[in-house]
C-alpha cells in the first residue's frame, strides 16, 4: 500500500508544520514530526518482530506519549490500551483476553503490569519519552519479539484498536475496531463539528477509553488540526490549561463539566480570553440544566454527542449553529444510520420508544470469540446498543436508558434519566445519579444519591418533597442518600448497575 492511502495520510492529515501534538511546558510537534515518528516507530515494531495483526497492549499514564504511541503503534500494528490502575488480576485477564504479543510500558515501570506479562511470557518493551525533543516524541527499547517482519503500515482491513465493554453486568466483551472503523468515525467527528487545521482539543479524557483517543486525539489529527494532552482530567488545573493551551474545543463526561463549572467565577481572567468555538459532551446523558450553565460561563455552544466503543464512539450529535441544539437530546445521526427497533425487529416512527440501533462504516464487525453476544447484538442487520430511546419528528434522539438500567418497581418502568432530569431542577442539587434499589415485596423501587452545591443545604425529606410536586408518586425517590461524592468508573462516568450494593442498600 502508497504511504498516501495508509492510515498515515488519515491520521497525521496535516501539513508539515502545522501543529498536532502539545503538551503542558513542552514545545509543539508538527504534523510532519508526527509522520516521521509513525514511520519510524512501524520500522521499530517490524525490527522488534511485530506488525501487522500483532497485539500490543499499552499501558502509560495520560499524556503527549500516549496520544503518540497509540497513533504511531496502530499504524503498523494492533493497539489495546489499557487502565494503568487496573491491579494485577484485572491485568491478567485483559491481557490474557486481548492475546497480546507484547506490552508496551514507561521506561521506568516496576508495577504490577511488568509482573503480569512476564508471567504470562509476554515482551515488555519500553517507551522512552525524549523530554527535551517536542511533545511526544519518544524511541521504543526491548528485546525482539521475534525475526523481524517487513509488513509495513496498516490496511483498512486491519485491526487498529481492542477495547473491552465496560462489563457492568457481565464479562466484558472485546471489541475490534478496524482501521477503517476508526478512519471514518475521525471522519464523522470532524464534519459534525467543521474541524479544521487551525482547531486545538484540550484533551482531559483517560486514553485508555474510546472516547478520548477518537473524539479528541483521532478527529484533531485527521482534520489537520492539534490536540493539547494533559496528564489527565484535574478540575484544579483545568483553567492553567485553557490559559496555556487557548483551545478552540474541549470534550468531556458530564461529571468533568460538573467540576469545572464552580471553579469558573475563581478563573475570570482565563475564561475572558479562552478562545472555545464550543465545548463538546459524551459518553453519559448531559443534564439539560449544566448545559445551559455551561453556554452561560463560556459563551459558547455546548454540543452533546452519543457514542459507544462498539461504534468507535460517535454515532448522534447536536449540531452546531446554525444546526439545532436540543437540550436533553443526543442530536441527530452524525455519521451511521441509526433507528428505534421494536423487540420483533420492526423499526419504529418518530414517537415511538424502543431499542437504538445503529449500523455504518464505524461500526465493529463484531465481538471477538462471543458468538451468543454476536447473534444478540447484531440482530437484523443492525448493531443493537443496549440502550433505550425515542427520536422525534426532526430526527433527534432522546436516550431513556439503559435497558438494563430501567427501574422495574412492581411491573411500572421507569427511566432513571427522567427522575434525574427533575431532580436536577432542586436549587440545592449539584450532582444526581437515581438507581434501582431491592425491594422485598416490588423486587426494585426508586433510589437517588445527590451531591448539593457549594454553600447550599437540602434533606432527603425537602427532595423527596420536590419531586413528588413533579412526578407520578411510584416515580418519586423512595431513598435519597446525600452524599458528599458520588462513585465513579475509571472515565469519569457515574454508574447505576451496582451502586445500590455500593451504597449499601442491597
Amino acid at each position: 500500500m502508497s504511504e498516501t492511502n495508509s492510515i498515515i495520510a488519515r491520521i497525521a492529515a496535516g501539513t508539515d508544520g502545522a501543529p498536532a501534538i502539545s503538551a503542558p511546558d513542552r514545545t509543539t510537534l508538527t504534523h510532519g514530526g508526527l509522520r516521521r515518528l509513525i514511520r519510524e516507530t512501524a520500522a521499530r515494531l517490524n525490527a522488534l518482530g511485530l506488525g501487522r495483526g500483532d497485539r500490543v497492549a499499552i499501558v502509560l499514564p495520560n499524556g503527549p506519549e500516549m496520544a503518540t504511541a497509540f497513533v504511531a503503534v496502530a499504524a503498523a500494528a494492533s493497539t489495546a490500551p489499557l487502565n494503568p490502575a487496573y491491579r494485577a488480576d484485572e491485568l491478567d485477564f485483559y491481557l490474557s483476553d486481548i492475546g497480546a504479543k507484547a506490552i508496551l510500558v514507561a521506561a521506568d515501570e516496576s508495577g504490577p503490569a511488568v509482573g503480569v506479562a512476564e508471567r504470562l511470557g509476554i515482551r515488555v518493551l519500553r517507551l522512552v519519552s525524549l523530554s527535551d525533543a517536542p511533545a511526544g516524541s519518544f524511541t521504543i527499547e526491548g528485546e525482539p519479539v521475534g525475526p523481524s517482519v517487513s509488513s509495513g503500515l496498516a490496511e483498512d482491513g486491519d485491526i487498529a484498536l481492542l477495547l473491552h465493554t465496560s462489563g457492568t453486568t457481565s464479562r466484558p466483551k472485546l471489541v475490534p475496531l478496524s482501521q477503517a472503523n476508526l478512519a471514518a468515525s475521525a471522519a464523522h467527528i470532524g464534519a459534525t463539528l467543521g474541524l479544521a487545521a487551525d482547531d486545538r482539543c484540550l484533551n482531559i479524557m483517560p486514553l485508555f477509553h474510546i472516547h478520548g483517543l477518537i473524539a479528541a486525539v483521532l478527529s484533531s489529527l485527521a482534520a489537520g488540526g492539534s490536540v493539547f494532552c494533559t496528564p489527565g482530567f484535574n478540575a484544579l488545573r483545568f483553567f492553567h490549561w485553557l490559559n496555556e493551551a487557548k483551545p478552540s474545543w474541549y470534550t468531556a463526561v458530564p461529571t468533568m463539566h460538573q467540576a469545572i463549572l464552580p471553579r469558573a467565577a475563581r478563573n475570570a481572567d482565563a475564561l475572558a480570553t479562552a478562545p472555545l468555538r464550543f465545548i463538546r459532551s459524551s459518553s453519559a446523558s448531559l443534564p439539560a440544566q449544566v448545559m445551559a450553565e455551561l453556554e452561560s460561563t463560556f459563551s459558547c455552544p455546548v454540543i452533546e454527542s452519543y457514542g459507544m466503543t462498539e461504534a468507535a464512539h460517535q454515532m448522534a450529535s447536536n449540531r452546531l449553529p446554525p444546526g439545532q441544539r436540543k437540550p436533553g437530546s443526543v442530536g441527530a445521526a452524525a455519521g451511521p444510520q441509526l433507528a428505534v427497533m421494536a423487540l420483533d425487529g420492526r423499526l419504529l416512527e418518530a414517537g415511538e420508544t424502543g431499542e437504538i440501533v445503529v449500523r455504518g462504516p464505524n461500526v465493529s464487525a463484531g465481538y471477538e470469540k462471543n458468538p451468543d453476544a454476536n447473534a444478540s447484538a447484531f440482530a437484523h442487520g443492525w448493531f443493537h446498543t443496549g440502550d433505550q430511546g425515542v427520536l422525534d419528528e426532526d430526527g433527534y434522539l432522546r436516550v431513556t436508558g439503559r435497558l438494563k438500567e430501567i427501574i422495574n418497581r412492581g411491573g411500572e418502568k421507569i427511566s432513571p434519566l427522567e427522575v434525574d432530569g427533575v431532580l436536577m431542577d432542586h436549587p440545592a442539587v449539584a450532582q444526581v445519579v437515581t438507581f434501582a434499589m431491592p425491594h422485598d415485596k416490588l423486587g426494585e423501587d426508586v433510589a437517588a444519591a445527590v451531591v448539593l452545591r457549594e454553600g447550599l443545604s437540602a434533606s432527603e425529606a425537602d427532595i423527596r418533597s420536590f419531586a413528588a410536586t413533579r412526578l407520578a408518586d411510584f416515580k418519586v425517590p423512595r431513598k435519597v442518600l446525600i452524599l458528599d461524592e458520588i462513585p465513579k468508573g475509571a472515565t469519569g462516568k457515574l454508574q447505576r448497575i451496582g451502586l445500590a450494593a455500593k451504597l449499601g442498600l442491597g
